[in-house]
């Protein structure tokens, strides 16, 4: 049957009213958020989600066309006004899309999230890191500003800054530049008078084709100490004991020369330097293998030294070598490429053995062995030995006959891909320390696993046997007065290095122009006039209402092995009010803070969830927060659209009724001739 609808309301006639609810500007909208979508999703797998998070999802016309969408999906529900009993599906439809996008313009302006990193026994912190960059201003007049940093898809230029502006004292600052690795090295300023004492030294071996070259400032926390791995050098004020003519130091290697060396190292175990024995026992032993160097550094995580020698095969074919293992008489001959990771049991014997790690071009960066290329040109292994037998001696013969010290204490390592024996215990067993008098005279107390423990002047430029297999030392420049200067530059982004990113800024004023990369989470200092200003650069933070204290960590492990199996951070909440909380927190399993179920349901809690954690420091955990305001209205939006679509399809009364009869169009008579529509119902 067909009614005759009333004249329309003027405010539905106007020329805004009818472009926002009309069917084309729905289709544009629509089609844009798409393409939106799909090249969202096309840059997150090409280069990171953080590129898409910054061009699309949280980006300013994003949020813009959402509310487009919303008044046009509102205005489209008003022009059905008067409603009838067939619009109730439709209408419901809509009102559950507004809802859906209000409480997703809600959590993304006012939500929360974001990770914070704890320490067992530091105090609360509330300080959340925002995954985004930002560059923060400490300007002239005393005010902090930040700005938004964000370069991964478009870099600036030096021909196409990112401007940033005036700053209060007339500066200009731009961004001309952007690294996706920032390697900082330090290289001290000298001065006058004052400041602190700073030395360069390399350090080079011939077996491995690798040299290393650093600055130290004396008795500085940061870069008073230079790790290598397999030893750590650090340089302080003043002279090293050095025993007088005829009263050598007990363990006291009297010679630089490791062929003149005898140890005098102690066994832990008086029956070990004796060859006596208790019987079988479990074993477990790291032993790490070059094939340039005969020598074999080891590390035992369980009752004693198995024993084993291991040589290394060249490679043949494009393979990675073989390995000849010779254990309790036996001798077993495995393919490296083919029982990577496998444990394989040695024919004849109680014992496995395991490939835990291969590299073609050995060397040690920031303390940690890595692989230059896929070119076999420095290769090494480590192996994991374990079964039952009888432990050998504490002090082991090596390959070239001298006497090597095999460690007893300390468990096995929690660090993937990371070589046991290249440990801080074994750090500390080799050590250097470097010291710097008021006239600028230079000595060293050496500490070697091989040679014992030395020490003597130093001249500029005369190596120094270090008796870390070939190392030698030569210190080559000493500042006695300098300042801590760090030089930030790009470098080759490779994932081994875990290099942080930087930019270069450039600051103009009165004609001047000062440029500097900045690495993230570094701060310069820039000579403007009146005063300086201070430039950091590096990931958002902000303050939360809450603060966290981290009680425990655990870390569960599969039986069997060593493999993680969950972690579990303890954490006491606390707010400035008095309010506190203890919970825990694991995989999949957040702890929420307040716990209130009406705070729960609308979005006014704080979700902690366990992120990640550092194997070398099982008293560190990092954790998400997670705050989502409008949490609630999205849940309540995405029923709404369900029930609309089920009323639409599946309840005939919401259904719209067409008549048989043809549609009629009856236009009421009027001097003006205004139009009158008909509704078929």
């Amino acid at each position: 049957m067909a009614t005759i609808s009333s004249v329309r309301p003027s405010w539905q006639r106007g020329p805004s009213f009818k472009f926002f609810a009309s069917l084309k500007l729905a289709v544009v909208l629509l089609a844009v958020l798409i393409v939106a979508a799909i090249a969202g999703t096309i840059w997150e797998s090409s280069f990171d989600a953080k590129v898409a998070r910054a061009y699309v999802y949280r980006a300013p016309w994003f949020n813009l066309w959402l509310v487009l969408l919303g008044a046009n999906l509102t205005v489209s529900a008003l022009s059905r006004w008067p409603w009838r009993k067939h619009h109730v599906a439709f209408l419901v439809t809509h009102l559950g899309i507004i809802t859906l996008l209000t409480g997703s313009l809600i959590g993304r302006i006012f939500g929360i999230e974001g990770t914070i990193t704890l320490f067992k026994g530091d105090p609360p912190a509330n300080r959340l890191l925002i995954d985004e960059h930002q560059l923060r201003v400490h300007d002239s007049d005393g005010v902090l500003k930040g700005y938004h940093a964000e370069f991964l898809h478009r870099p600036p230029t030096p021909k196409h800054p990112r401007d940033l502006g005036r700053l209060a004292s007339g500066a200009r600052l731009s961004v001309i530049g952007y690294a996706e690795a920032i390697d900082a090295k330090l290289n001290p300023r000298p001065l006058d008078a004052g400041g602190t004492p700073a030395l360069h030294f390399t350090i080079k071996t011939a077996m491995m084709g690798q040299q290393l070259e650093s600055w130290l400032l004396a008795d500085n926390a940061q870069n008073g100490n230079f790790a290598m791995g397999l030893a750590n050098i650090e340089l302080k004020r003043g002279q090293a004991q050095i025993p007088t003519a005829g009263h050598p130091e007990q363990g006291e290697a009297t010679s630089r020369d490791p062929g003149e060396v005898t140890s005098q190292l102690t066994p832990r175990d008086p029956s070990a330097s004796l060859g006596m024995t208790t019987g079988d026992m479990d074993l477990e032993e790291s032993i790490f293998v070059f094939a340039k160097m005969p020598d074999q550094i080891r590390h035992v995580t369980k009752g004693g030294g198995t024993g084993a020698k291991i040589s290394f095969s060249p490679p043949q074919d494009g393979d990675k070598g073989q390995l000849t293992i010779s254990l309790a008489g036996k001798t077993q001959t495995l393919d490296v490429a083919q029982n990577l990771k496998k444990d394989v049991a040695i024919a004849g014997t109680q014992f496995t053995v395991r490939i835990e790690n291969y590299w073609a071009d050995f060397r040690i960066q920031d303390g940690k062995p890595v692989s230059l290329s896929d070119s076999p040109d420095n290769r090494a292994v480590v192996v994991t030995i374990r079964g039952r037998g009888v432990p050998v001696a504490a002090l082991a013969p090596t390959a070239h006959g001298n006497e090597q010290a095999v460690s007893t204490n300390g468990g096995p390592s929690t660090i993937p891909n990371i070589a046991p024996a290249m440990n801080e215990a074994n750090a500390a067993e080799n050590h250097l320390t470097l010291f710097v008098a008021n006239d600028g005279a230079i000595s060293y107390e050496l500490d070697s696993r091989k040679l014992g423990h030395s020490s003597g002047p130093l001249e500029l430029n005369k190596p120094l046997v270090t008796g870390w297999a070939d190392w030698q030392l030569v210190v080559d420049r000493i500042l006695p007065h300098a300042e801590e200067w760090m030089d930030f530059r790009p470098a080759k982004n490779d994932s081994a290095n875990q290099l942080p990113d930087g930019i270069r800024v450039r600051v103009e004023q009165n004609g001047e122009t000062y440029e500097q990369w900045i690495s993230a989470g570094w701060q310069i200092t820039v000579p403007t006039s009146p005063n300086p200003i201070g430039i950091s650069y590096g990931w958002r933070s902000t303050p939360l209402p809450i603060a966290l204290e981290l009680l425990d960590f655990e870390v569960t492990r599969n039986e069997g092995n060593d493999a993680p199996a969950g972690f579990k951070s303890t954490l006491q909440i606390s707010t400035a009010d008095g309010e506190s909380a203890t919970g825990q927190c694991s995989m999949n399993h957040p702890f929420s803070f307040p716990g209130s179920w009406w705070r729960t349901w609308s979005g006014q809690t704080f979700k902690m969830s366990q992120a990640s954690w550092n194997p070398e420091n099982l008293g560190q955990s990092t954790i998400q927060i997670l705050r989502d305001p409008g949490w609630l209205l999205k849940w309540i939006g995405s029923l709404l659209v369900v029930t609309g679509v089920f009323l639409l399809f599946y309840v005939k009364k919401f259904r719209r009724q067409y008549a048989t009869a043809k549609t009629k169009r009856i236009v009421a008579p009027s001097p003006a001739a205004e139009a009158r529509e008909v509704a078929v119902s």
